[in-house]
């Protein structure tokens, strides 16, 4: 009763401060939405086969994961720490009900709009995407037939359209990000993507209301560090000023994060960080530890966040595993889970970008999941542990 009663108190004192113009710029809501938490696998999960269709419907939501989203699920996500939420959603896969006039099933925008609504009343940032949505755009950013780019662009004005006009009213704390993982691994790709970043930047602040000056996410190609860094030299041009973030994931090392099995050409690495490895194991990291994690993430501060362009890390994580091998460490592995969460979270917090913790409510093993939605408890206490660590050692308040 007295966490419920503290949450509360700490909740009506956010609100009551909160923003409720557009006046702040994109680097000073920055510094409010550090740490975010995603609701993953929840409003973009569904079947691509139902592109342009409205075959999703609302039981989309628990589509892949099994826990209908509610306000108490969101209060217990902002009273672990976390200050920004993102809401991956789906929009053309599942969830159009004219495929003639790309028009989005009212009950689905519905929905959105009442998670975010749980959001906001919870005191959190908010961050609406259009998340993969079936591949529709992400997977032919590269594509030059006119046509194609003809019809892609017709279809995200569209949809952006409808969502700039949902939420025309919201203040600040509101924020559209216009991708999620767009496929473009070298430059011709990436003037695409600019293209269409450029589209949507536009169809947003056309719309009206606030999202005149809404604060805007755009994507590097592919949302890898490298290949933002390389290729992605200039921004779309912006209506108003100090308004736009840009947005990159961080996985890394594949052989750490998300690799299942032993490979000819390398082993599965069960411990990250270098007082973490186990004597004489073929599964210790041999790169992608703490010095490649600082040069990557400072190479994004010192292109962007220092030029007045915050990076909004929209995904980070690492599978957490069953060590089942005797001469392996389970220990050991949670261990490096923690000292992984916590090490990226707090150089993020000491450089000022945004990181968010990518979680899918999947409850069990191999999984990133954090929070068990359903019991409203932790479910993986090394992760957690190295957030609330990074926190206190970064004096996030």
């Amino acid at each position: 009763m007295k966490k419920v009663l503290l949450f509360l108190m700490i909740t009506l004192a956010w609100n009551a401060h909160a923003q409720s113009s557009m006046e702040l710029t994109a680097t000073e809501v920055a510094v409010k939405m550090i740490p975010g938490w995603n609701l993953g696998n929840t409003m973009e999960a569904g079947d691509k086969a139902h592109n342009f269709t409205n075959k999703g419907g609302l039981d989309a939501e628990t589509a892949w994961q099994d826990t209908r989203t509610t306000q108490e699920i969101i209060n217990y996500v902002r009273s672990l720490g976390f200050r920004s939420i993102r809401i991956p959603c789906a929009w053309v896969m599942g969830h159009i009900s004219d495929s003639t006039n790309y028009t989005i099933d009212p009950a689905w925008m519905a929905r959105v709009k009442e998670i975010v609504d749980y959001s906001l009343n919870a005191g959190l940032y908010v961050v609406i995407n259009q998340h993969w949505d079936g591949g529709w755009l992400e997977n032919s950013i590269a594509n030059t037939d006119p046509d194609v780019i003809a019809k892609n662009k017709t279809v995200l004005k569209r949809v952006w359209e409808q969502i700039a006009e949902t939420f025309k009213g919201y203040d600040e704390r509101l924020l559209f990000a216009g991708l999620n993982e767009p496929e473009a691994k070298d430059q011709a790709a990436t003037d695409n993507l600019l293209e269409y970043e450029q589209d949507f930047i536009k169809t947003v602040r056309y719309s009206g209301g606030n999202n005149a000056q809404r604060i805007l996410i755009i994507q590097g190609p592919s949302t890898n560090i490298d290949h933002t860094c390389q290729f992605m030299t200039k921004l779309p041009v912006d209506l108003v000023s100090q308004r736009l973030m840009i947005e990159v994931h961080y996985y890394e090392p594949w052989q750490w994060w998300g690799m299942e099995k032993d490979e000819n050409w390398g082993k599965v690495f069960y411990y990250w960080g270098t007082e973490n490895h186990v004597n004489g194991s073929e599964h210790n990291a041999n790169h992608g530890e703490e010095d490649y994690m600082e040069e990557q993430l400072e190479k994004m501060r010192r292109q962007f966040a220092e030029k007045g362009i915050p990076v909004y890390i929209g995904e980070f994580g690492a599978n957490w595993r069953a060590i089942t091998s005797a001469n392996e460490s389970q220990d050991k592995h949670n261990s490096s889970i923690q000292y992984h969460y916590k090490t990226f979270l707090k150089k993020c917090f000491q450089k000022g970008l945004i990181p968010v913790v990518w979680d899918t409510n999947y409850r069990g093993k191999p999984s990133m999941t954090m929070i068990n939605r359903k019991d409203q408890d932790i479910y993986n206490e090394y992760m957690m542990k190295g957030l609330h660590e990074a926190m206190e050692e970064a004096v996030v308040k």
